[in-house]
């Protein structure tokens, strides 16, 4: 009973917001996401993507939605619209566009390398964002920096293997991490990246293809940095074939030498794993920094 009045209060706030009817209970359940609850819900102006979580985690949910409607401005890769976003009783919401989503095809991993290299030619003065978000549920500190390899030590790698000292991963992990702080900018040589528009979470369960389609990415981590991390984790993971890289190569190549920065851009993620799910993270965080040094020893 407490969760149905939590659900009405929140349909009553969204549709307020909108201008729209909902229905008092989510039709269904959305299954992907392992921090918030998502479903969809329907209302008067159709269906609409919903995620939901505890009161107390508000300041994300609101950082989404400032990141989606960073990357709409940039008018290059589709991005779900925002519609409403706030606190009711004792949940937090956040009411997206419903994108009816199918599988990528290569076509479409082709629109999403052109229209990614559209996107991280939006740059900004300075390394960073506006505001604090979220990688997953972890804090990622976005302050400002004019210096790249500056921020990518400080903002991203050293606070999370603090993070991971903090959890219990002392010892190696932290020997080893901090030699490859200290020696990581000879990876960089001269080249200086500009502060590009980035997804910062780009993963192949953050990307889709919509009715028309167009790829579309959500769920991002938005901030200004190298392009080359976006790039990067599509590698991490999977998801992305040979038709993505191609087409983003051909719209913006990457410098070379970028093949060498591909393993420390991915640490940053494979750490917060780490810290988020511990397990068998800790030997590839290991792994990565070991070859990373291996490859400055040359």
């Amino acid at each position: 009973m407490a969760a149905s009045r939590s659900f009405q209060s929140v349909a009553s706030a969204i549709g307020a917001q909108l201008g729209a009817a909902l229905a008092d209970r989510p039709a269904a359940r959305v299954q992907g996401g392992s921090i918030n609850e998502s479903y969809r819900w329907e209302s008067s102006a159709g269906p609409l993507f919903v995620k939901v979580a505890a009161s107390a985690r508000l300041a994300m949910l609101e950082a989404e939605a400032a990141g989606l409607d960073e990357l709409n401005a940039a008018k290059a890769v589709r991005v779900p619209r925002v519609f409403a976003s706030g606190t009711a009783a004792d949940l937090a919401y956040l009411a997206l566009e419903w994108i009816e989503l199918r599988p990528p095809s290569a076509a479409a991993e082709a629109r999403l390398g052109e229209a990614l290299a559209r996107q991280h030619r939006v740059t900004s003065p300075q390394f960073g964002w506006a505001r604090d978000n979220t990688i997953g549920s972890t804090p990622q500190q976005n302050g400002p920096l004019d210096d790249w390899v500056s921020f990518f030590r400080e903002r991203r790698l050293r606070y999370q293997l603090e993070l991971a000292r903090a959890g219990g991963h002392a010892g190696r992990l932290q020997r080893r991490g901090a030699e490859l702080l200290e020696r990581m900018e000879a990876l960089f040589g001269g080249y200086r990246p500009v502060p590009s528009l980035l997804h910062g979470d780009l993963w192949g369960g953050n990307w889709g293809v919509g009715p028309d389609g167009a790829p579309v990415i959500f769920d991002p981590a938005v901030y200004y940095g190298d392009r080359e991390t976006d790039i990067a984790m599509t590698r991490l993971f999977g998801g992305f074939g040979p038709s993505f890289h191609a087409a983003y190569q051909a719209a913006w190549p990457l410098e070379e030498g970028a093949g060498r920065r591909v393993a420390l851009y991915n640490l940053y993620h494979v750490l917060n794993h780490l810290n988020l799910f511990g397990g068998g993270y800790l030997q590839q965080a290991e792994a990565m920094i070991d070859r990373l040094l291996a490859e400055l020893a040359r």
